[in-house]
């Protein structure tokens, strides 16, 4: 008889992937069990792969055109995968990661009716994101009506900011309405604010800038634990250059593009798939690819994207009147050294940001900053999944009486 593992899967539904964290129970709560995904959906070769907690592969395969035309599909193989490798896994909790929770969604809950409405009109909002996640929520329903399911949002650790910093300079009645600086990355940012308070408390009580950089890239201004302020705004397009979306933009520009005619589907889709590094570059979205080119508009994309990343921390720093400590995570933030040395070199000068090269050099975790600078510099790894699992945890206890 095959060992029973009671746990909580994290889904994580994007446009064309689906992520899938499963987490087994320990005394200390959720610990990682395997990941799955299925990238490429509707794409030319769609690939799903199953890993284990410790990163051995269990099943990997690329499919065919057309053998995974939806998410429908993708949830259908996914399945069939999980049944065949991780039969023993037993979830009594699905947790959603929703990007975007309005003005309504101050902390995780769970999904009922009035949560579903509330994530489909806020589509609108975050037409790549909103769509796929409640998708799933109605796929895991129709396959398990009884199990527990909860939405975890990423404007949610934002919530509480000063409204100084939620105003758009539009008419004051548009920010009753709801049309607000929102934010987002906030699982990732709580991850990050835990992991500060429990190994560099100076950090977490100090004035801490925290660069999230990846496919999606944000700053968030941090002191206590608490988000003072964020680069992203009323959608995930604001703040950064990203990997295919624009970041901070004349909105004279758009008004430009929809006066020559341009429709506003390709707008929206100029805006989140043709722009960032992509369309600045010509090459791909991918850092990796750009920092290993010779091309003179890959060099330009990158250029564009640290300095882009030097205006925005030096604007988190003047709303917490200077700052203590630097924290890069994300993809990008892991693993491009050249990125975070070139950002503390622009930094340099107006905040004494010194990186140690030694250091810095590689994929390091802890901290990269030198003797010299008046600026702590670490990298710390994040994990949205396992915060969202720790939110899935306690509200299943709530909901049992524990």
């Amino acid at each position: 008889m095959k060992t029973q593992h009671p746990g909580i899967v994290i889904v994580n539904a994007g446009s064309s992937s689906i992520k899938l964290s499963f987490f087994e129970l320990d005394a200390q709560g959720p610990v990682i069990y395997a990941h799955g995904h299925m990238e490429g959906i509707g794409a030319h070769r769609p690939h799903m792969a199953l890993v284990d907690a410790t990163g051995e592969t269990l099943e990997s395969h690329t499919f065919a055109a057309g053998d995974v035309a939806d998410h429908t599909a993708a949830y259908r193989l996914l399945r069939e995968a999980i049944e065949r490798d991780l039969s023993g896994f037993q979830p009594f909790a699905i947790g959603h990661r929703v990007v975007h929770g309005g003005s309504h969604f101050d902390a995780s809950v769970v999904i009922d009716a009035a949560v579903k409405r509330e994530i489909e009109a806020l589509g609108v909002l975050a037409p790549l994101h909103q769509p796929p996640a409640l998708a799933a929520i109605e796929m895991i329903e129709s396959i398990a009506p009884d199990i527990l399911q909860i939405a975890g949002f990423d404007t949610a650790f934002h919530f509480h900011r000063d409204t100084l910093h939620q105003l758009t300079g539009l008419p004051y009645d548009h920010f009753e309405q709801g049309l607000r600086r929102y934010g987002f990355h906030g699982l990732s940012y709580e991850y990050i604010a835990q992991c500060l308070e429990a190994d560099a408390p100076h950090l977490f009580h100090g004035r801490t800038v925290v660069a999230h950089l990846g496919g999606g890239a944000s700053l968030c201004a941090m002191q206590a634990g608490r988000s003072i302020d964020t680069t992203m705004s009323l959608t995930p397009l604001d703040g950064l250059p990203m990997g295919t979306r624009c970041g901070s933009l004349d909105p004279g520009a758009l008004l430009y593009l929809l006066g020559q005619g341009m429709s506003v589907d390709r707008l929206r889709h100029l805006l989140y798939y043709d722009s960032g590094l992509k369309g600045l570059s010509g090459i791909s979205s991918d850092m990796r690819e750009l920092l290993a080119s010779r091309e003179p508009r890959a060099a330009m994309a990158v250029e564009y994207f640290v300095e882009r990343l030097a205006q925005e921390c030096a604007r988190m720093a003047q709303v917490m009147q200077g700052f203590d400590g630097l924290v890069f995570t994300g993809g990008i933030g892991e693993h491009a050294a050249p990125i975070r040395e070139r950002l503390c070199a622009r930094l340099q000068p107006l905040f004494g940001v010194d990186c140690d090269r030694e250091a810095n050099r590689g994929s390091p975790v802890g901290v990269i900053s030198s003797a010299e600078s008046r600026v702590e510099v670490r990298v710390m790894p994040t994990d949205e999944e396992g915060m969202l699992a720790r939110h899935v945890w306690r509200l299943w206890r709530q909901r049992n009486g524990e």
